[in-house]
């Protein structure tokens, strides 16, 4: 019920059954004991009415909402009845008026509260919505941030590996340089010494004999093939210092990677013994500022590797080289199906100086050379592999921002 100030009271509204009985019954004694009450369309609500009954109308708010009737009681008497009635009628009237607006305002109240409610309801969804994406990109940072710190450490382990190793390329090179030259002119000694046995005489040619000079002279030579096959080695050894250390850095350039692909793949191939192929699946690819000569030998040193493992598994193999480029960058997979590593041995695979192989076949530099090259270009390089099944190494470079 909508009971506002513009409301039309009826007497059933402000009376119910139960009060209009009280009502009567106490204006009875004071009306001589003849009373009815009657709503304003005539309906009786309580007593009798008599056809010489007066009546009073109740007017409430300028209509007369019902009539008080009595026959026994006076004018003056009936008046005063009438008037307790409407007193009571407009208690009752401003009493369902108060608790009306007094329910409304508690239904306001308690709507408002559930608006509040949703709204705090749906600030609480944003704000823990918005507190897992902040959690979630404190953890991306740090991830980061751990990452590019051990990135940090790598670098500067490198850095300092780097450093070692250019010493030791330049204290190394001074004495393989005289080394050389001492060789090249122990071997005019030994021409020499063979065109003089063509001078001699019987008596030196005996001499000669005796002394088994010409044994000498040969395992001289075969002394100086051999002492120049090492000289060659440690030239090797201290080549890969250098490019380790970086030392001798050319000049920046725009790189077609493909082309130093094939660059290093021709450098194999001048070494590569029998059942060893190479197969291409080189897609066009943008250009990368680098340092072709660097990535050169970082692509020499993974193919070597995929050469030398297919060697040591001791059958024929194949080396499948691919490229293609991604939205993500660059990326460049050798996979070779030889003796493969395992995971111990690939935790440590680009470590400075480890390695697999037999003491005198490998210094362990070359997969550290070519993660110090491709980390130079701001790359990458990832290692997965199987005891006995092969090895992929996959060089990836990321789209310039």
């Amino acid at each position: 019920m909508n009971a506002g100030f513009d409301h039309e009271w009826t007497l059933a509204e402000l009376l119910d059954d139960g009060l209009v009985d009280r009502s009567a019954r106490a204006l009875a004694p004071l009306l001589g004991g003849d009373v009815a009450i009657s709503h304003a369309d005539g309906r009786i609500a309580w007593g009798l009415l008599n056809a010489h009954s007066r009546g009073e109308p109740l007017i409430v708010e300028l209509e007369a909402i019902g009539y008080l009737h009595s026959h026994s009681a006076s004018p003056t008497a009936l008046r005063a009845g009438r008037d307790l009635l409407l007193t009571l009628l407009r208690a009752q009237m401003r009493f369902k008026m108060a608790s009306t607006l007094h329910l409304e305002a508690v239904a306001e109240d308690f709507e408002s509260l559930k608006r509040e409610h949703a709204r705090l309801l749906e600030s609480e969804s944003r704000y823990r919505k918005l507190s897992e994406e902040l959690e979630g990109r404190v953890r991306q940072q740090v991830a980061q941030l751990q990452e590019r710190q051990q990135m940090l450490y790598e670098a500067e382990k490198l850095a300092s590996v780097g450093q070692l190793a250019a010493g030791m390329a330049h204290e190394i090179n001074n004495p393989l340089g005289f080394v050389r030259s001492n060789l090249g002119s122990f071997e005019k000694y030994l021409r020499a010494f063979t065109q003089l046995k063509a001078q001699l005489d019987p008596p030196g040619q005996a001499v000669w004999q005796t002394l088994d000079l010409d044994f000498m002279l040969d395992d001289g030579q075969a002394l100086l093939e051999e002492s120049a096959r090492g000289l060659e080695r440690i030239a090797r050894i201290v080549a890969d210092l250098k490019a380790f250390s970086n030392v001798d850095r050319a000049s920046e350039e725009v790189i077609d990677v493909n082309t130093c692909i094939r660059e290093a793949a021709q450098m194999l191939t001048t070494q590569q013994p029998a059942g060893i192929s190479l197969q291409f699946d080189l897609l066009p690819l943008p250009g990368l500022f680098g340092l072709p000569g660097h990535l050169n030998q970082m692509f020499f040193n993974l193919l070597r590797n995929a050469q030398q493992a297919i060697i040591d598994a001791g059958r024929p193999g194949e080396i499948q080289i691919s490229s293609e480029a991604t939205e993500a960058g660059i990326f460049i997979r050798i996979q070779d199906n030889g003796i493969g590593m395992t995971d111990e041995q690939i935790s440590h695979a680009f470590e400075p100086f480890y390695t697999t192989r037999a003491v005198g076949a490998g210094v362990g530099l070359g997969l550290a050379t070519a993660r110090n090259i491709a980390l130079a270009h701001s790359g990458s390089i990832q290692l997965r592999s199987q005891s006995d099944l092969g090895s992929t190494a996959t060089v990836f470079f990321p789209t310039p921002p």
